[in-house]
């Protein structure tokens, strides 16, 4: 099957998907959102997977205490109100009444507790070195929560995010196996929607939870998630209407010019500013040559990063200049640059003594291709020319997202790329990548990559706990030098994903979180 029928299958599958009712013009209850998810998620709990289609999805059905807005400020999710003592060591969050589960039952503290101090701990990257920093965790009364802290932790009131810290139901996990949990397949949350069938490979269907606790939301009746594994069909459902709204890289970079002059269509690069995608080529540390620093180096060299963004991102992008985005607090400019030089790189290849064979060849090295989308294929092959040059040889070895993330949180790799949020603070969503605690087999989105060093623990952890801003930007400006010097990871881009969708649907981005956003307050107009 070619392309274009690829595409004239795909569509016509999914005419046969329910489309709902589209209300009136000025009614603002009602209506239904169809929109993308791709790839397909292997699971909808975000407590157990956080691969990005798993968090867009289940960020209409989990929720956290707290959202962010664009500045990063904290505002009310499921907690209506916060209190900070002032020695910074006690967190206590009001939750609002009413709020329930989809399966009618109350959402209490003792939910939250068990949570964040449970499930979260043991299944979740970054909550666990979060929540590790809780003395205790208590819930005095039904609607009251209070942390309090081995020691202070500057950005503890941003460790609540649906994303960071969803709250999952305490009757229904309690004395079980987290993640082979039957009741997995309903995920049951306290969001505005809830599950109402998942056809695998087809769609996943949403409808209004009417139990939701905020009044009158959410507006919407459904929202409808298609799964479209090819690009150009999804590029042709958003050009035709059969969806209304499109995020990430659910069109391939090189479409975005194209969508952004459709009248019909709203274009904003907003909602990502609590995530800050810092993109990067993994190594793992483990694995020979890419356990020699100087080969990590000859790899930065090695990469033409100005012609990435061109070329395989047609500039929504900006070239990376270490572990800490330029979008986030506490960059530092200041750090060694690596600039693109063939050269420069064979230099270090044969200082440390990887000298070409007889066919020229240094080393061959398998690559996992990310599964998700093509613009992560034409990486690869960005990659594997752009290795080439110096005889290394790059085999790309495709999976699904399954697959990847098993592979990639098994350690059972020897490179591929990867996208990890920064979450707005360092301590948050950079130090987990590079301190040695966080090196934990079978948890995607840790320390993968198996770099160690005592120092940089040090001062990650200083950072963390300090309070003032200045003795901050000190520690993390050191701990930028020393990675950057030693190249734990290649890093190469900070994207800018667009978020297109129909000028009919209202209030699409209203925060930091974007499109991971609960959609109770959308609306069609």
């Amino acid at each position: 099957m070619n392309r274009r029928e690829f595409t004239a299958a795909m569509l016509a599958a999914s005419a046969a998907i329910p489309l709902g009712i589209t209300r009136a013009a000025g009614q603002p209850k009602g209506g239904t959102l169809n929109t993308i998810i791709q790839p397909e998620p292997p699971i909808l709990v975000t407590a157990f997977n956080q691969q990005q289609p798993t968090l867009t999805l289940g960020g209409k059905i989990y929720e956290s205490l707290l959202k962010y807005g664009a500045d990063l400020k904290p505002l009310p999710g499921m907690a209506q109100s916060w209190e900070v003592s002032p020695d910074g060591l006690t967190y206590t969050f009001k939750l609002f009444p009413g709020i329930t589960f989809h399966d009618g039952k109350p959402m209490t503290s003792e939910d939250v507790v068990f949570s964040c101090m449970k499930v979260l701990t043991e299944t979740h990257p970054r909550a666990r070195q979060n929540f590790a920093r809780v003395a205790s965790a208590e819930a005095p009364d039904p609607l009251t929560v209070v942390f309090k802290l081995k020691q202070p932790f500057a950005p503890f009131l941003g460790c609540f995010d649906c994303t960071s810290a969803p709250i999952v139901p305490k009757h229904i996990y309690e004395g079980t196996e987290f993640r082979k949990n039957p009741m997995n397949d309903k995920a049951i949350g306290t969001g505005p929607f809830k599950l109402k069938e998942w056809v695998r490979g087809s769609h996943v269907h949403l409808v209004r939870h009417d139990g939701y606790y905020r009044k009158d939301q959410p507006y919407l009746d459904e929202i409808i998630y298609r799964i479209i594994p090819d690009s150009a069909s999804r590029a042709l459902a958003l050009e035709n209407g059969t969806v209304q709204l499109v995020q990430w890289s659910d069109v391939e970079f090189f479409d975005v010019q194209r969508f952004k002059s459709q009248k019909n269509l709203a274009y904003t690069t907003k909602g990502y500013e609590y995530f800050a995608p810092h993109q990067w080529l993994e190594m793992n540390n483990r694995v020979a040559p890419m356990n020699d620093k100087r080969f990590r180096q000859a790899v930065m060299h090695l990469i033409d990063r100005d012609a990435m963004n061109k070329r395989v991102y047609f500039g929504n992008a900006k070239v990376a200049t270490g572990p800490i985005s330029s979008k986030t607090k506490f960059y530092d400019p200041k750090v060694k640059r690596y600039d693109f030089s063939v050269e420069k790189a064979i230099t270090l290849l044969d200082e440390m003594g990887l000298k070409p064979g007889a066919n020229g060849k240094r080393a061959e090295i398998k690559y996992l291709v990310p599964p998700y989308g093509e613009v992560y294929q034409r990486a690869g092959e960005f990659f594997r020319q752009s290795f080439s040059k110096a005889g290394i040889d790059l085999v790309l070895v495709g999976t699904d997202m399954a697959g990847w993330a098993d592979k990639v949180g098994n350690w059972d790799y020897e490179m591929t790329q990867n996208l990890l949020y920064q979450l707005g603070d360092p301590a948050l969503g950079v130090a987990r990548t590079y301190i040695s605690s966080n090196i934990k087999k079978g948890i995607l989105f840790s320390n993968t990559q198996g770099y160690s060093n005592p120092e940089v623990d040090r001062l990650f952890e200083e950072a963390a706990v300090a309070l003032d801003e200045a003795k901050r930007q000190e520690l993390y400006s050191k701990v930028q030098q020393i990675l950057v010097e030693e190249v734990p990871v290649a890093w190469t881009l900070e994207l800018e994903y667009p978020i297109i969708y129909d000028k009919a649907f209202k209030e699409i981005v209203t925060t930091g979180i974007g499109s991971h956003e609960t959609f109770g307050s959308v609306y069609k107009s």
